[in-house]
């Protein structure tokens, strides 16, 4: 009897090894398991023309090709590309000297990027010209560009004449951009900003999907430079990304964007910072919240549940953008425009004190008796002041992204053009140019 059980069990142990070896076989020669439904079409590495990706990714592709024509503006930002010179004058008066001073208009959606920059009067296309302008300025405007840095070196990219690589730069931000084209992961495919990375110690590999929700916005929305003779784009982040290290990396190297006419200030002009000013300590990036969050919620047609890719202010869909975390939405459009007039009121205020130090700084140069200690470090706070209010002013959420940390730039910002202004004043020992509300003297 018992050697009739035990028959009876190593038989059941012989079928269920056998059992789970076919089990195992099976699961081993089974397809490797995909994401959602099989790709339609295979995109090659680097694909510039979102339509192609579009083909697997359908809804992605429509709502990004919505950015085309989302030209609704919000109250103090939008897309409809209109003049910040005509909506406030002061600005012809504090980029003087500069192409900004002439034409200066804010940003529309991503698929008009490339003909944005290609219309803008700032272009000097003369390429025979040594302040002509160079290629590096189409870095942020196109998904050719990674291709084009693959095959050709950003070192090489960059040295090439807007006009000379205009040819190639064919299609607007795309899918190219932030994506893989194998996997779709998101990636970082500007080298300027992986050397930024590098350079502090950082693995962009190793960041989770939800920090790459920011990250990949930095391959455009960030402060930057044109480097040496050659225009290398490279972003001024080896001090740290706050506004004053910034500062302290331009001076250590020597850079300016141009010379303030009559003040002989050499000045710097901020980019579109978002990144480092949401980056800096804000509440939602302290939540964890991410750009793709806020400005790409998860939206649903039937069955389908995606991130809407038509990018756009948050505060013209506040209950998809907004509802995921905040139940009360209309409260929150209301604090945001309590913020928002604060900050946009308080920038005025930087923008007037720095246009009362350009005032006094000039009357001063202009003296024979100004003291040129003084006068240059009353310079030195000038461009300082207008870095500072720029930093600010350029960058796209009217302090949104990062409320007090707004206020304390623009805060430091007047306190510097005010001790500016003092300093010209004591160079030629004239107290008239204490004078304030000097601006619409300027208009």
């Amino acid at each position: 009897m018992k050697n009739y059980i035990t028959l009876i069990l190593a038989g059941l142990v012989v079928v269920l090894a056998a059992v789970l070896i076919g089990v195992m076989v099976y699961i081993q020669n089974q397809p490797a398991e995909v994401r959602a439904v099989q790709p339609l079409v295979e995109i090659a590495a680097m694909e510039p023309d979102s339509a192609q990706w579009g083909i697997n990714h359908p809804n992605q592709y429509d709502t990004l090709m919505k950015t085309a024509t989302n030209n609704v503006d919000t109250t103090y930002g939008g897309s409809s590309a209109f003049s910040w010179l005509e909506r406030d004058p002061r600005q012809v008066i504090l980029f003087a000297g500069m192409p900004f001073s002439k034409d200066y208009n804010d940003d529309r959606g991503h698929a008009n990027a490339l003909d944005d920059v290609n219309e803008t009067k700032r272009l000097n296309l003369n390429v025979d010209d040594p302040k002509r302008t160079p290629g590096t300025c189409y870095s942020c405007k196109s998904s050719s560009n990674p291709g084009l840095w693959k095959e050709l070196g950003m070192e090489a990219y960059d040295a090439m004449s807007f006009v000379e690589l205009g040819p190639r730069v064919t299609e607007p931000i795309g899918c190219a951009n932030c994506h893989e084209a194998e996997t779709m992961r998101l990636i970082v495919t500007n080298p300027a900003l992986e050397e930024a990375f590098e350079r502090q110690g950082k693995d962009w590999t190793t960041f989770t999907r939800q920090e790459m929700r920011t990250v990949v916005c930095a391959n455009c929305h960030v402060e930057y430079y044109f480097k040496g003779d050659g225009k290398y784009l490279t972003f001024p982040w080896d001090m740290g990304m706050k506004v004053e290290q910034m500062i302290v990396y331009y001076e250590e190297a020597g850079f300016s964007d141009w010379v303030y006419p009559e003040t002989d200030t050499p000045m710097l002009k901020a980019q579109h910072p978002e990144f480092e000013f949401f980056t800096a300590g804000s509440t939602h990036y302290e939540a964890g919240v991410s750009c793709a969050d806020c400005h790409m919620p998860y939206v649903r047609e039937g069955a389908s549940k995606y991130s809407t890719h038509d990018v756009h202010s948050p505060l013209l869909n506040p209950e998809e953008a907004c509802g995921q975390c905040h139940t009360n939405t209309e409260y929150v459009v209301e604090r945001v425009a309590i913020i928002q007039q604060q900050v946009a009121d308080t920038k005025i205020s930087a923008e007037d004190a720095i246009i009362d130090a350009m005032n006094a700084i000039k009357a001063a140069a202009a003296a024979a008796n100004a003291d040129p200690a003084l006068l240059d470090e009353a310079r030195k706070l000038h461009r300082e002041a207008q870095f500072m209010w720029d930093f600010i002013s350029a960058e796209n959420s009217t302090g949104f992204h990062n409320p007090e940390y707004a206020l304390e730039v623009l805060a430091k910002s007047t306190n510097l053009a005010r001790q500016a202004q003092m300093l010209a004043a004591q160079s030629v020992n004239d107290s008239s140019l204490l004078a304030t509300g000097t601006f619409y003297e300027n208009k």
